[in-house]
C-alpha cells in the first residue's frame, strides 16, 4: 500500500537494466566480470598520497559549494590546455559529487515540467530516467552499427519539436565506443543553434580515444555558451570511487547549478577535492600510460569477437566493446543470463541502453589480459553451443596471439 505513496514518475522508472547483472554476477563464484564501467587500474599512489596527507592536515571540513577555489583553477588551466577553451574558475565551473550529479543537476537546471530531451541511443543507462526525474520527456534517437553508431543531424532534426529543449551527448561513447567526426558535430551544431538548443555534453570518456581527434562539442563555433560541458576523474584517472567530476558552462547554467547544489549536496568531499587536485597537476604520465594499455586491449578484444563469429564495431573510444551476437539466436538479455550462468562470464545486455541497442552486447575490455583470455575461451565456448548461422568460428586463443605490444 505504501508504492501508491511513491511519486509517480519514481514508479514507473525501471530499475538499472546494469546493475541487474551485477547483482547476478556477484551471486556466481567463480565469475569473470567484464560488465564494470570502470577502470581495472588502481588510483595512483601519489594521488592517493595527497589525500592522506590532506587527512593529515586537517582537510575534512565542508568547502564552498562550488568546489576548493585552487581546484577550480585547475581545472579551468587544464581544460585550456587540453582543449582550448577559457573559463571563469569564480563562476563558470562546479567541482560535483562525479559527472553522475552533474548530469542530474545540469537536467534539473535546465528543464521545465514537459520539456523534451532528446537522447541518442544506444547510451548510458541514467540519461532517460534522469531527463525523467527532472520533469522531462526523453526523446530516443536511435542509431545504428552501420552508420557507426553516430547520431546525425537529420535524424536530430526529425525528432525536434516545439517543445524540444535539450540536447544530451556522450562521446566517446557508453555503451559502444562511438567517436564523432569533427563535420558531423559541425553539423549538430548547426542545428542547436537553429533550434535554439541547450547541449549537455557528457565528455566523461574524452581522454580516452584511440583513433583520431576527441572534438569537444564547446569549442565548436557558437557552442561554448550553449553547452554544459561534464567531465570528471572516475576513467581517465582511475578514480570511480572518489566520486568527483565537474560542469563547465555559462554563468547563468553554472549558476543555476550551484543553487540546486547548495541545497542536495551542499559540496564534494574535500578529500576527494584534494586528491583531485594532485591528479590534474601531476596525473597525466599515469594516465597516459592507462590509455596506451586500454588500446592494446581493444585490439585483441575486437579481434576476439570477430574470430568467433561476433561481428564487433570498432570502438575508437571508451573502453567497451558492442558485438553484435544475433547468429546465436538469442536475445540480448538471454545471452547475458545464459553466459553467466553457463560460462560465468559477466557482460551487460545491449537493450539495457536503448531498444536500439537489443542483438548486442557491451563488454567492458577494463579487465587484465588474463581476464580477458579466459573469459574469451569461455564465451567462445558458449558461442559455438547457440551459434544458429552455421558457420564456425576460430578459437578465441587469439585474445593472446593477435600481437605483442
Amino acid at each position: 500500500m505504501w508504492a501508491d505513496k511513491l511519486n509517480p514518475t519514481v514508479r514507473r522508472i525501471k530499475p538499472s537494466g546494469i546493475r541487474r547483472f551485477f547483482d547476478l554476477a556477484a551471486e556466481t563464484k567463480g565469475i569473470i566480470s567484464l560488465g564494470v564501467g570502470e577502470p581495472d587500474f588502481v588510483t595512483p599512489w601519489h594521488v592517493r598520497e595527497a589525500c592522506m596527507f590532506a587527512l593529515e592536515q586537517g582537510y575534512t571540513a565542508y568547502t564552498a559549494n562550488s568546489g576548493i577555489l585552487a581546484l577550480r583553477r585547475e581545472i579551468t588551466r587544464y581544460t585550456a590546455d587540453y582543449l582550448g577553451l577559457k573559463y571563469c574558475p569564480e563562476n563558470e565551473v562546479l567541482v560535483t559529487v562525479g559527472v553522475s550529479e552533474a548530469l542530474d543537476l545540469a537536467l534539473r537546471a535546465v528543464v521545465a515540467p514537459g520539456d523534451e530531451v532528446l537522447v541518442p541511443e544506444p547510451c548510458y543507462v541514467s540519461y532517460q530516467p534522469c531527463s525523467e526525474l527532472a520533469g522531462g520527456v526523453a526523446v530516443p534517437v536511435p542509431s545504428t552499427v552501420e552508420r557507426g553508431f553516430r547520431v546525425r543531424a537529420q535524424d536530430l532534426e526529425r525528432a525536434v519539436t516545439p517543445r524540444t529543449k535539450v540536447l544530451l551527448l556522450c562521446f566517446p561513447n557508453n555503451p559502444t565506443g562511438a567517436v564523432m567526426p569533427r563535420a558531423e558535430l559541425e553539423a549538430v551544431a548547426e542545428l542547436c543553434a537553429a533550434r535554439d538548443l541547450v547541449v549537455i555534453a557528457d565528455e566523461i570518456y574524452a581522454q580516452l580515444t584511440y583513433e583520431g581527434e576527441h572534438v569537444c562539442f564547446a569549442t565548436l563555433p557558437g557552442m561554448r555558451d550553449r553547452t554544459i560541458l561534464l567531465q570528471g576523474f572516475s576513467k581517465a584517472f582511475a578514480m570511480t570511487g572518489w566520486r568527483i567530476g565537474y560542469a563547465l558552462g555559462n554563468p547563468d547554467f553554472i549558476g543555476a547549478m550551484t543553487k540546486i547544489h547548495q541545497y542536495t549536496m551542499l559540496c564534494a568531499p574535500v578529500m576527494s577535492q584534494m586528491a583531485a587536485l594532485e591528479a590534474l597537476r601531476h596525473g597525466q604520465d599515469e594516465m597516459r600510460r592507462m590509455v596506451r594499455e586500454f588500446s592494446y586491449r581493444r585490439r585483441l578484444v575486437v579481434k576476439a569477437f570477430n574470430d568467433m563469429g561476433l561481428p564487433c564495431f570498432n570502438p575508437g573510444g571508451a573502453f567497451y566493446a558492442f558485438p553484435d551476437i544475433r547468429c546465436t539466436g538469442l536475445s540480448s538479455e538471454e545471452f547475458t543470463e545464459r553466459l553467466i550462468r553457463e560460462e560465468k562470464v559477466a557482460v551487460v545486455p545491449g537493450n539495457a541502453f536503448g531498444e536500439c541497442g537489443e542483438g548486442f552486447i557491451r563488454c567492458s575490455y577494463a579487465a587484465s589480459v588474463e581476464d580477458l583470455t579466459e573469459a574469451f575461451k569461455r564465451m567462445n565456448r558458449f558461442v559455438n553451443r547457440y551459434r544458429n548461422s552455421g558457420s564456425g568460428g576460430r578459437t578465441a586463443d587469439s585474445v593472446t596471439a593477435a600481437g605483442g605490444r
